[in-house]
């Protein structure tokens, strides 16, 4: 039921508003009113949590996830000082010397910081945090750049194992009696555990996508798109009882709700790592533009939230790529609404990473769109818009097109007052337009030295690097204008010299001295 003083105190830890030293009482209440009182309520919370992350399509949910995740790892470490004793479930029950089961506390280093389970295949992320393999991965699929632990941009996507810790974690199990974790292989991988029942409820719906009743095709697709977003589990099912073909023959139905049920529920059931290459192998991309170009704004919405999802995979960036998804995903960035641009401006990031997928954006008109939103006074995808704008800035067309709208004061003014990430894009950007003295001289026009020297000595690690190579070649810019002007100052003295002819006088002489003094 509706609960103000709830609602209030949620929002102020979430905004970090509250009293610090009310900051236990609020928890308190909290951790009993979201029912978050034991790990396993925890772990539960903190894994689902993660899924909507990999289940939000296009939509980049950013510094909403790393405030929940702050929120309830503020819940965690609340419920674990108030009972100490308390550890998550273990598999393997300890007894002790009368013969008891007794509870393992497990040390906190030896958890992954997403799951909060007993680390089986811990690895080292670029800014040095560990992290179970498995829900890292998830964490980097679903199209993060960030460490979910420190909020860091990582630079890279490597991940080293740990094998220190991987020692440590199995030596402790030892000594407390406990099997150690073993680490996953291809036969852990997920498989469907569907009761005859729930298969049964599965087969029924697909005999009604197969039916002649437009109807009945339209119920099941619904149903199947809620089966679908509840779990793994079902995701599971689904594909494996046939699910994708039928649902791929609905994309192109002429019943448009019908449509947007069936790109929802391939929406839902990518989620599924596996599922992803069941997709593009029954080769659904071109029926899932259709919809992209045809659909409703809903199903317009939703199959770009799909095809965000299938180019985590860098081979599927090429398939997209070459099915005239792009163009169409413009289009939806110009006139979808809030939540359809951003779907579209993920997709469109993901998929030009691939580089030749940049020049069919470019030619398809991304750039004046992207300008549009980078100045647009909103705010409003500014960060999606800078984003994107750094990785076209690479390629030939992106630069002439990026150059030709005037872009300078814009990137100055984002280099000295954007935040960290947009900084590291605006330079990033200007390092790529440098090529040309022109954008160099209306930079040193616009007072680029400034901010470039503040954001070298303070900017992430991408930004910092940018700088410093956009100093230098300011700083080369500007000693060869130097010399450009004295040069053009000197055969300025010349000529006069030559033009005093015979009647020189040692006043004259005088003159061009002072002037070749002063240059």
């Amino acid at each position: 039921m509706p609960d103000d003083e709830f609602y209030h105190e949620l929002l102020s830890l979430y905004n970090k508003s509250h009293d610090p030293s009310a900051e236990l009482d609020i928890l308190g209440r909290l951790s009993e009113k979201l029912h978050l009182t034991t790990i396993t309520d925890l772990t539960q919370e903190s894994l689902a949590l993660h899924e909507m992350v990999a289940s939000g399509g296009g939509n980049d949910p950013g510094e909403h996830i790393e405030k929940m995740s702050m929120l309830l790892k503020k819940i965690k470490d609340f419920v674990q000082t108030q009972n100490p004793e308390m550890g998550p479930p273990v598999t393997t029950k300890v007894m002790d010397s009368n013969g008891e089961p007794r509870p393992i506390n497990i040390p906190d280093e030896f958890r992954c910081p997403i799951s909060l389970e007993l680390m089986k295949d811990p690895v080292i992320v670029a800014t040095g945090q560990t992290y179970e393999r498995a829900f890292i991965e998830k964490w980097i699929a679903s199209g993060h750049h960030t460490c979910p632990n420190t909020q860091q941009r990582m630079p890279n996507t490597t991940l080293t194992p740990n094998y220190v810790l991987r020692s440590l974690i199995a030596q402790w199990c030892e000594a407390n009696g406990i099997d150690p974790p073993k680490r996953p292989t291809e036969a852990d991988k997920p498989t469907s555990s569907c009761s005859p029942s729930e298969r049964a409820i599965i087969d029924a719906l697909l005999s009604k996508l197969c039916s002649a009743d437009p109807e009945e095709q339209r119920s099941a697709a619904a149903e199947l798109r809620l089966l679908a977003k509840r779990n793994a589990n079902n995701r599971i099912c689904i594909a494996e009882a046939g699910a994708i073909p039928l649902l791929l023959s609905l994309l192109s139905s002429s019943d448009l709700q019908t449509q947007e049920h069936a790109v929802t529920a391939l929406l839902n059931l990518s989620i599924h790592e596996d599922n992803k290459s069941s997709i593009i192998l029954s080769g659904a991309v071109p029926g899932i533009v259709h919809v992209l170009k045809n659909g409703s704004m809903q199903a317009r919405e939703n199959a770009a939230a799909t095809l965000f999802s299938l180019s985590v995979v860098d081979e599927y960036k090429v398939t997209i790529g070459g099915t005239g998804a792009i163009p169409a995903l413009v289009v939806l960035l110009s006139e979808g609404s809030p939540r359809g641009m951003k779907d579209a401006a993920a997709a469109l990031f993901n998929l030009c990473i691939y580089q030749g997928n940049k020049g069919r954006a470019i030619r398809a008109g991304l750039v004046p769109l992207i300008m549009g939103l980078v100045t647009n006074p909103t705010g409003a995808l500014l960060d999606e818009a800078m984003a994107i704008l750094s990785i076209l800035s690479s390629h030939p067309e992106g630069k002439a097109a990026i150059g030709a709208a005037e872009p300078v004061p814009v990137l100055v003014e984002m280099i000295g007052s954007g935040s960290p990430r947009n900084r590291e894009n605006a330079a990033a950007v200007m390092l790529h337009l440098s090529v040309h003295n022109g954008h160099l001289a209306r930079a040193q026009e616009c007072g680029i030295m400034v901010p470039l020297r503040e954001l070298a000595l303070n900017g992430t690690d991408r930004g910092k690097r940018k700088a410093v190579q956009l100093l230098e070649r300011m700083s080369r810019f500007l000693v060869m204008q130097h010399e450009d002007t004295v040069s053009q100052q000197l055969d300025e003295i010349e000529r006069q010299f030559a033009a005093l002819g015979p009647n020189v006088t040692e006043a004259d002489l005088e003159q061009l001295g002072e002037q070749l003094g002063y240059l």
